[in-house]
């Protein structure tokens, strides 16, 4: 007789669930190709993050009280507005071309490699801010190419591994929920007076939401640049965890191993100064290693799209959820 046929219901069940997760996972893949396609939304419309941004600006300014309750309730309603958004959207391959900027990080940090390249330092400082927040005044070009090279590293899991995941674990939803915790996190998350108590729940969210793309990323630069992986499995481990961020550390010390140089110092954000742990064994940052970081973000995202299209085709892809 053979063994039982499995239900109506329960095949339903099956190819939905099929359908979905590999969907997600090639819609994932889509949108990370559209952006670098394609690039930015139409400069003449404002981008959805910037409209996210003003609308949690506002919402801050009716709500704001010192306290870790104001800004968790400031960041719920932000995380509720962008997983509706998402969900309004219906689409993850449109979700994700929204929340990622792999092309336009890019493209800021190579303005900013040509700036040195033709020796106007100036202009290097004038275009650092669109990166960092600390303050560019008095940073030679050896200290511009660590800010920009620490930029990339980290912006690589904010704008590139991060929302590609979450839109692979949950939808649209799930991608822009995520742009909307990091965008939280850029505007309320730092340390400051105003936003020590405030912003606290923002920026623990965007803790949890990037540990484990971070660490993703660090792998997929083991596999894009394989003859790095024991230096960057040893940064990793071992200074990573000096680091103030859980997940920037990370990467981090994943870029500065793959590309040899040594990050970490001093950083100035206003009045307020830091000292960064030292990460790789390399030599000091120069302009030229700015090219390499955006090379090596480029390679990070092409194998990320290319793992998620093999997702979605493979028995990974075709399992019951």
């Amino acid at each position: 007789m053979g063994p039982p046929r499995p239900s109506r219901a329960r095949l339903t069940l099956v190819t939905t669930g099929r359908a979905t997760l590999r969907g997600r996972a090639l819609g994932a893949a889509v949108g990370i190709g559209a952006d670098a396609v394609l690039g930015e939304p139409t400069p003449r419309l404002p981008h959805p993050v910037a409209a996210f941004g003003s609308a949690m600006g506002a919402v801050e300014r009716r709500i704001y009280r010192d306290s870790r309750l104001a800004g968790a309730a400031h960041g719920a309603l932000g995380v509720v507005a962008g997983a509706a958004a998402g969900a309004a959207l219906r689409s993850t391959a449109l979700a994700t071309y929204v929340a990622v900027a792999q092309r336009e990080l890019c493209r800021t940090a190579t303005e900013v490699h040509d700036a040195l390249a033709a020796g106007d330092l100036e202009l290097a400082r004038l275009l650092l801010p669109a990166l960092v927040g600390r303050d560019p005044a008095g940073l030679d070009g050896n200290e511009i190419a660590r800010a920009v090279i620490e930029s990339v590293a980290e912006n690589c899991v904010d704008a590139v591994v991060a929302p590609a995941l979450w839109a692979v674990a949950a939808g649209p939803s799930g991608a822009l929920a995520y742009r909307a915790v990091n965008t939280l996190d850029a505007m309320v998350g730092h340390r400051s007076p105003r936003y020590a108590r405030f912003g606290w729940a923002s920026a623990r969210l965007d803790d949890v939401a990037n540990f484990v793309p971070a660490r993703a990323t660090a792998a997929l630069v083991v596999v894009v640049r394989p003859r790095s992986a024991a230096a960057v499995w040893r940064a990793v481990r071992r200074q990573a965890r000096a680091h103030p961020s859980p997940n920037a550390g990370v990467v981090e010390a994943a870029f500065a191993a793959a590309l040899g140089v040594r990050l970490g110092g001093t950083n100035r954000y206003g009045e307020r100064v830091e000292e960064r742990p030292v990460l790789g064994s390399g030599r000091q940052p120069e302009g030229a290693d700015i090219r390499r970081a955006v090379g090596l973000t480029r390679q990070v995202t092409a194998a990320l799209a290319a793992l998620l299209v093999a997702v979605a085709g493979s028995r990974i892809g075709r399992r019951e959820q």
